[in-house]
């Protein structure tokens, strides 16, 4: 009998963001707002594996703060990833004040024990400019970064974050080409530049450090210009074939967890991201089951 493959499941906190306080416009605000220590609880109680947390949402890195963080972390015995760079990120390049943060944010992802920090290029402010002048300056960046990065065990995942295709993420891991600096791998994200996602993890598998597992339904209403013609869905109910993903993984040995993440969810769904996270890892629970 062939041994099940068992993938880990997480949850980034960037699901709730309206409850972290970051409310897109076609959304309203959820009031009190949700702290750390409480969405940290939530995962537990769904008896996941790891988190990412999102960077934006931290609402101080005092030493003290982010020592308890990782008290936190290490009492649930949490795996997890240090998300760093939204909205924006290095805006393709252009921002070396952001670059300069991001390294310092490589120390506040040690602080909380995490060894692997989501880092973000780019972003779909600046989709539609020429990418390869974006990419070049990028490599030059990552270059540098990733050597600070290693010095302190931290390995790099750059996102795909409705900017770049999976042979633009490709090229840049190959141009970088270090052992420190893989793809924090986005399943939606690549529909949403309409790059098929499992054909996008056959190209990507062997540099995956950490994930972002949406699934995704068109939404009726919504210009296919808007980066939201694309809305969440829980996992098992959009277009994304998430089980070959989640083996194309087990195939290449992933290390890390399989994290949903949520953005705007789609108006069948909207205001409820607990249902919506809460119905995703069970569907994830499920898909690691079937990976042989």
């Amino acid at each position: 009998m062939t041994k099940t493959k068992r993938l880990k499941v997480g949850i980034d906190s960037y699901c709730f963001h309206r409850l972290f306080g970051e409310v897109y416009p076609h959304q309203y605000k959820q009031e009190p707002l949700w702290p750390m220590e409480d969405f940290l609880a939530y995962a537990k109680d769904l008896d996941v594996d790891g988190v990412s947390l999102e960077s934006c949402f931290f609402p101080s890195f005092s030493d003290d703060y982010l020592r308890q963080v990782k008290q936190w972390l290490d009492d649930y015995d949490f795996d997890r990833v240090y998300a760093w760079g939204h909205p924006d990120g290095l805006e393709g390049g252009k921002n070396e004040a952001e670059f300069e943060s991001m390294l310092q944010h490589i120390h506040h992802a040690r602080a909380i024990g995490a060894d692997v920090m989501r880092v973000v290029g780019s972003s779909l402010m600046f989709r539609f400019e020429p990418h390869e002048p974006q990419l070049e300056k990028l490599a030059t960046m990552f270059k540098q970064a990733v050597k600070e990065a290693a010095s302190q065990g931290i390995k790099l995942a750059i996102e795909n974050h409705i900017d770049y295709n999976s042979d633009e993420i490709l090229w840049l891991l190959k141009e970088v080409d270090h052992p420190n600096f893989g793809v924090n791998f986005d399943s939606g994200n690549f529909l949403r530049v309409l790059d098929d996602p499992v054909k996008a993890m056959q190209k990507l598998a062997p540099y995956v450090m950490a994930t972002h597992i949406k699934d995704m339904l068109p939404v009726r209403g919504v210009s296919v210009d808007e980066w939201y013609f694309f809305s969440c869905v829980p996992t098992g109910h959009g277009l994304i074939d998430n089980q070959s993903i989640a083996q194309l993984l087990v195939d290449h040995h992933y290390q890390g967890f399989f994290a949903v993440e949520t953005d705007t969810l789609h108006p069948d769904y909207a205001f409820r991201e607990k249902e919506v996270v809460a119905q995703s890892i069970q569907a994830l629970k499920n898909i690691s089951s079937k990976c042989l």
